[in-house]
């Protein structure tokens, strides 16, 4: 014989006793055997019903917590939101303290450059006109010996 047919073989009889077994349970089952089944199915149901009770309270929980993370969510987005009303407090202010340092800073040296403009101007005057210093040197010897002309170059800063 071959394998395939022995092993067809050892299948048939481990299912015919199997058949036997199944076919002798089932004879035996009886009232008392029912009563068991039905308060089994009865423990089962309550044990059910307690279960989906202990999920629905573990849902409620979840539940609870989720609302919970919301709050939570929403506070730190009011926290952000501030912050960001703070910073842009600060950068408005530093902003307005380097512009009023600039507007500060070009109005105290607006008369300065003006006046440094008139002496430039005066200079570059004084340059053109060569001559003026030679008259200034010649009044200067002249006052040396003439003293209503050395007080008047004195009134005039030029002695």
């Amino acid at each position: 014989m071959k394998k395939s047919q022995i092993i067809r073989k050892i299948i048939a009889i481990f299912i015919f006793i199997a058949s036997i077994q199944f076919s002798y349970y089932a004879q035996d089952f009886n009232n008392e055997d029912r009563a068991r089944m039905i308060r089994t199915e009865t423990k089962l149901e309550e044990f059910e019903k307690r279960m989906i009770e202990r999920f629905e309270q573990v849902d409620k929980r979840f539940e609870q917590v989720d609302k919970r993370f919301e709050q939570v969510d929403k506070r730190f987005e009011e926290n952000f939101t501030y912050i960001g009303y703070i910073i842009a407090l600060f950068g408005t202010m530093f902003a307005a303290t380097i512009a009023f340092a600039l507007w500060d800073r070009r109005t105290m040296i607006k008369p300065f450059e003006t006046k440094v403009i008139e002496i430039e101007a005066e200079i570059i005057k004084l340059k053109k006109e060569k001559n003026n210093g030679k008259i200034l040197v010649a009044l200067r010897d002249l006052a040396k010996t003439d003293l209503k002309l050395a007080e008047i170059l004195k009134a005039h800063n030029l002695l």
